[in-house]
C-alpha cells in the first residue's frame, strides 16, 4: 500500500522517523522499477533544531521546499557531490524532515548496480545517503515533488518494526550544529547489514 501523504504529516517528526524503519522507499524511473526497505533514517526538527537547513527559520531558494506540506521530497547537492533525499513532514510551514541514508536493497537489484558501477551486492550499495539516491535514480530534479506514486512513493508492506529493536544515536556530519550534534535522532535497525557505518 502507498503511504498518504498525510502519513507525513504527523507532528512528531522523531516518532515518525521511526515508523518509517521496515517501510519501503521505491521509485520509477526512466521506465526502471527499484526500491528496498527504509533501514536508516535522522530527523531534523526545524526551526529549534540547528543542525536543520531550516533552523531559525531559515528561508532560501533551496529551503523553501522544506515549508511545504508534509510528503513533499527535498533533495539537496551535498559537498558539491551527492544528492541527499528527504522527506518534508508536518503541516505546510513547519519545516521537518527526515534524511533516509540507507535502504535493504530488494527490487531491481541489477539495475541499481548498474548505476552505482557496482559490480556484487553488498552495504555499499545503498547503505549512505548519497548511495542510496544514487543506486535509485534520485535527482535534484525531483525536490518538490510529492511522495504520491511514480517516480517516488513510500509502501508499507505489513513490517513493523519494534522499538527494542531500534538503535538512536547522534546524527552524522553535523559538528557545526553545537550541542545539538549530540542529539541521538539518528535511528537504524538494530544488526541489520544495510545500514551505513556506525560513528
Amino acid at each position: 500500500m502507498i503511504l498518504p501523504l498525510d502519513y507525513f504529516q504527523q507532528d512528531d517528526v522523531l516518532k515518525l522517523g521511526q515508523d518509517l524503519l521496515g517501510k519501503y522507499l521505491m521509485t520509477q524511473i526512466e521506465g526502471e522499477l527499484t526500491g528496498g526497505m527504509i533501514v536508516e533514517v535522522e530527523a531534523y526538527r526545524g526551526p529549534e533544531d540547528r543542525a536543520s537547513h531550516a533552523w531559525n527559520n531559515r528561508r532560501t531558494r533551496r529551503t523553501e521546499v522544506m515549508y511545504r506540506v508534509g510528503g513533499t521530497c527535498y533533495v539537496y547537492c551535498c559537498y558539491g557531490i551527492h544528492a541527499l533525499f528527504n522527506i518534508v513532514t508536518h503541516q505546510a510551514g513547519t519545516p521537518h524532515a527526515l534524511l533516509i541514508r540507507a535502504i535493504q536493497p530488494e527490487i531491481g537489484i541489477e539495475t541499481m548496480l548498474k548505476r552505482r558501477k557496482k559490480p556484487i551486492l553488498n552495504r555499499s550499495l545503498a547503505g549512505g545517503p548519497g548511495s542510496l539516491t544514487q543506486a535509485l535514480g534520485i535527482k535534484l530534479s525531483h525536490t518538490g515533488f510529492l511522495l504520491k506514486g511514480p517516480p517516488i512513493w513510500v509502501e508499507d508492506r505489513g513490517i513493523s518494526v519494534d522499538p527494542s529493536n531500534i538503535l538512536s544515536s547522534p546524527r552524522i556530519g553535523i559538528d557545526y550544529a553545537g550541542e545539538d550534534a549530540l542529539l541521538p535522532w539518528r535511528y537504524r535497525i538494530k544488526n541489520n547489514p544495510w545500514t551505513s557505518l556506525p560513528n
